[in-house]
This record gives C-alpha cells, sequence and structure tokens, in this order.
C-alpha cells in the first residue's frame, strides 16, 4: 500500500466519524444548492475536513470536491472528493451514503477510495494492485447473460423517462432483476460481485472519480453512456466484464477510448 493509498483511507474513515456525528441527527440543518439538490451541515464539514487534511499534507497538490471552489494543482495531481455521495439517503437515515476520495495523476485516476461510514464497509483501489473491501480481494461477478443479471439505478428517470433504444436503457426489459440501490453504494455491489450492473444517468467529476479504479481493479468496466471510460461523461456505467463487453460492443457511439481495461 503506498503512502498515498494510506493517506486517503485515513481521510475517509476521519470524514465518515464526523458524518456519524449528524448522521439521523433530527436537527441537521439541509440546504438547497442552485441546481436544487440538497446539501447538509455534514457534507460540507467533512469536505472542509478532508480539504484540511490534503493542504497540511500535500500542499501543492490541487482539490475537487463537490461543495467548494476548486484548488488548482501546481503539480499535476488532483484529489477528487465527494464528502457524502447519497445525501438524500444520508438525510432520510438510510445508511447506504458513502464517503469518496480519489488522486488523479496526470489525469488518470490512481486511487479511489468509498467508506460507508453507518455500514463499517471500505472498499478501496490503486491502479494496478487489485481492489478490496475491509482488506479483502474482491472481484466482479462471472455472469455472462443479461436474463440473469442484477441491473441496480439512482436516478427514477432511468425508469420513468421514454422508451429508448439505447443498450443501456434496454437493459430496464432484459434484465433479470432490476433494483434502486443507487448511488455508490449500486457501484460497489458491481464491484464485489453482488450485482452486474450499475447506472447512473447524470453524474459530476465527483460522483465518478472515486468509482471508477475499484470497479475496474475488481474486473469490472465503467463507461458513459457513449462508451467511454471517463469521469466528464454522460452518466457512468459500471458492470462486470462479460457483460460490460456486450454492451460497449451494442452502443453505436464508440470512441477508440471505450473498452475494458
Amino acid at each position: 500500500m503506498t503512502p498515498d493509498l494510506q493517506f486517503a483511507l485515513e481521510m475517509a474513515e476521519e470524514a465518515g466519524r464526523l458524518t456519524l456525528t449528524y448522521f439521523s441527527r433530527k436537527s441537521l440543518k439541509v440546504f438547497t444548492k442552485r441546481d436544487s439538490s440538497p446539501v447538509t451541515e455534514a457534507d460540507q464539514k467533512a469536505e472542509e475536513l478532508v480539504r484540511n487534511f490534503i493542504t497540511s499534507q500535500y500542499p501543492e497538490d490541487g482539490v475537487l470536491g463537490e461543495e467548494f471552489a476548486e484548488c488548482p494543482s501546481t503539480n499535476r495531481r488532483r484529489w477528487i472528493i465527494d464528502p457524502i455521495d447519497g445525501t438524500k439517503a444520508f438525510i432520510h437515515g438510510v445508511p447506504l451514503y458513502g464517503v469518496m476520495i480519489a488522486l488523479e495523476v496526470e489525469g488518470v485516476q490512481q486511487l479511489g477510495v468509498v467508506h460507508f461510514p453507518a455500514l463499517g464497509d471500505l472498499y478501496y483501489a490503486e491502479r494496478g494492485c487489485g481492489a478490496f473491501l475491509n482488506g479483502s480481494p474482491i472481484t466482479v461477478s462471472s455472469v455472462s447473460t443479461i436474463s440473469e443479471a442484477t441491473v441496480l439505478f439512482t436516478e427514477k428517470e432511468y425508469l420513468l423517462a421514454p422508451p429508448s433504444n439505447h443498450p443501456v436503457d434496454m437493459l430496464r426489459h432484459e434484465a433479470g432483476l432490476v433494483r434502486g440501490w443507487g448511488d455508490c453504494y449500486g457501484h460497489m455491489l458491481v464491484a464485489s460481485g453482488r450485482a452486474e450492473v450499475s447506472i447512473d444517468k447524470i453524474m459530476s467529476p465527483w460522483d465518478c472519480a472515486a468509482l471508477i479504479p475499484i470497479v475496474t481493479e475488481a474486473g469490472g468496466c465503467c463507461f458513459d453512456y457513449h462508451g467511454v471510460t471517463t469521469i466528464a461523461g454522460q452518466g457512468l456505467i459500471s458492470a462486470n466484464k462479460a457483460i460490460g463487453t456486450a454492451l460497449l460492443a451494442n452502443i453505436t457511439v464508440v470512441s477508440s477510448q471505450a473498452k475494458c481495461f
């Protein structure tokens, strides 16, 4: 384990402990952002904590987070933070929210950490070193047919949007089981082999950055609706290798980046 990963794990666990002091608190302060999405005082405090850790340890590194302005990098290293992924779940006392931290070096995601404080689960991966849950290696499932697959989604629009012939949207009709276990929790179910596909139609870089290293190091694929592996695309799909490869083959707007690693 590199010092960078050890540092990320420590930050995630510390931020997780902070969020738990607010979790299920009836007096939790909830605000509405310009995009009409909710944010809580816990989101803000957790991101401030992580930013302070990074500034003190790696002052030249950049920081991109959901709640505050980006701090530019002077060395092509950038930490990407989502202090509480699943804020709506957090507000309602659902324990499936996660603290997400990623490190990007020269535009490439080097590591990802996803911590579920209320569950006591810690997922992490570093490029080329495999993926882990609470210290034990994890891998995606070997299910290869859509009719046997479990497909997860976050936004209700995945089910309610008008009919679409896009291969990812067709899964809602073809999959053996479709469930709304969303946000980072769904993607980590894919990484640990407990689901085959997780779909988010709307994503920001901080929503994706920690997920991609974990899913890919677990043997899976991550790509957007155009088949591109990116943190800045249209949504994010995580899949095991067999089904991910089939999906990519059926996506017509595919670039040379659209492949499983």
